[in-house]
């Protein structure tokens, strides 16, 4: 068995890949992160799915983060969340620079001290043309940097890891379905609320890859 940290947003792939790893037999401990989006419900789901688990859970509070990251829908009030496809260009509102990074920087230290054999964070491959923060290459360069600056204070063998980095959404959704996750339990969408709003990016992509693993959103009526 082995222990590992597993970043948990409250959305679909991490919480995928949260039963993924508990699947396997891993000790889990799970951490979010209050870094100042527009709004909790994506905290409240992680909360659940780490409830479902059984698993540790950690929230980490940055909420004056937010405040200095202007110009992103998801931290600046004053920016509207974009609706349509991933694809076009405004989804590039989106983007809060360098959030992974700082995330994941954190993570790391916490697992060092926790003695963890990995980090590991939901980052798929239709992510990668939006955020820089997600491509294969910024996963390795990074894993380089933090097992660097962490010589002789972690186990030797620890690693960050992104196990769906090279698969889209509707694989994931489809391997959720198949480990019994309780996507209802989990949050995608941009805006807050009781319901996803069903137009921002993350709620058309997140109906496109139920629709193409053959299943139905179950938050979604």
């Amino acid at each position: 068995m082995t222990k590992g940290l597993v970043i948990l947003s409250g959305g679909a792939d991490s919480a995928t890949l949260a039963f993924e790893l508990d699947a396997r037999g891993d000790d889990l401990i799970a951490m979010s992160f209050d870094y100042g989006q527009r709004h909790k419900r994506e905290l409240e789901a992680a909360a659940l799915i780490a409830q479902e688990l059984g698993i540790e859970h950690h929230v980490m509070p940055l909420p004056r983060l937010g405040k200095l990251m202007k110009g992103s829908a998801l931290t600046d009030g004053d920016v509207d969340v974009p609706h349509g496809h991933y694809a076009a260009e405004t989804m590039r509102q989106t983007v809060v620079p360098n959030r992974n990074t700082i995330m994941l920087s954190i993570a790391w230290g916490v697992a060092c001290a926790n003695d963890c054999g990995y980090v590991a964070f939901g980052a798929h491959a239709g992510d990668h043309h939006i955020y820089p923060d997600c491509r294969p290459e910024y996963v390795q360069q990074l894993e380089h940097a933090f097992r660097m600056g962490t010589e002789g204070h972690r186990r030797a063998d620890m690693a960050l890891i992104a196990p769906f980095i090279h698969m889209d959404k509707a694989a994931i959704v489809k391997r959720g379905l198949e480990l019994d996750v309780p996507f209802e339990h989990t949050w995608t969408c941009y805006e807050g609320g009781s319901r996803p709003c069903g137009k921002c990016g993350s709620c058309v992509e997140r109906a496109e890859a139920f629709a193409r693993a053959g299943s139905r959103d179950p938050l979604v009526p």
